[in-house]
């Protein structure tokens, strides 16, 4: 049975001390690529973590039915079904995102953060434990994938969720939020180097406040050590 502790450092995990996006850098090719616009950043990540706690649910459950030796083609054959599943069911509920997002939705299957995961912690532990660590390493993939996708979509357009009527129709274009009125946009935020330079600003954010904190917790120490003297 999985303790609350376990569930919040599996989460402190994802979020932030493993994040896959600014810590492990694991699954560039889509971050950077698909990460353009919220609504396609969003669609992706949830479509990423869906995948990772399936199959890690899926990896959990067999794992003591395969051998060592062919452990890496079965896990690559039980994500790929599963993406398989998430493309069309894309294709038939959601088919102009799923035309915008192409080919980085089957290229899920060879995404590292998900067999990553699958191997190094699904394949090692409960069905449960594996589920809640591919939802809470989903999330932090998706955190990142979101933050970088407003950041590129208010540099490159001026708005926010635009995009949104792929999923919801016409009527939702009313959504879009206008941050920069009147903007004539900049290119570089929606090319691919204005991703990297984004993604870069984020790791470097994410750094530094690790830094802080540690520089932080330093001083408490070190001034808690006269206190007690």
């Amino acid at each position: 049975m999985i303790t609350m502790n376990e569930i919040v450092t599996l989460f402190r995990n994802g979020l932030d001390k493993q994040n896959a996006g600014i810590v492990q850098l694991l699954g560039l090719c889509p971050l950077l690529a698909i990460s353009n616009t919220v609504v396609n950043a969003l669609s992706l990540g949830l479509a990423t973590m869906l995948v990772m706690a399936a199959s890690s649910g899926a990896v959990s459950g067999v794992r003591n039915f395969v051998p060592h030796e062919i452990r890496i083609p079965v896990f690559v054959l039980i994500i790929a079904a599963l993406v398989t599943v998430i493309d069309l069911a894309m294709n038939a509920f959601v088919h102009p995102l799923y035309l915008v997002l192409g080919i980085f939705i089957p290229l899920i299957t060879t995404n590292c953060i998900v067999l990553a995961r699958v191997d190094a912690f699904a394949s090692k532990n409960h069905p449960l434990h594996g589920v809640i660590d591919a939802v809470a390493m989903g999330l932090g993939l998706t955190l990142v994938l979101v933050v970088l996708g407003a950041i590129r979509e208010v540099a490159g357009h001026g708005t926010l969720f635009s995009g949104i009527d792929l999923v919801f129709g016409e009527s939702a274009k009313q959504m879009v939020v206008h941050v920069l009125p009147d903007y004539q946009g900049f290119l570089l935020a929606i090319l691919p180097p204005g991703a990297f330079i984004a993604l870069g600003l984020l790791i470097a954010a994410h750094n530094w406040r690790n830094a802080r904190v540690a520089r932080q917790a330093r001083l408490r120490a070190e001034g808690a050590v006269p206190a007690a003297a």
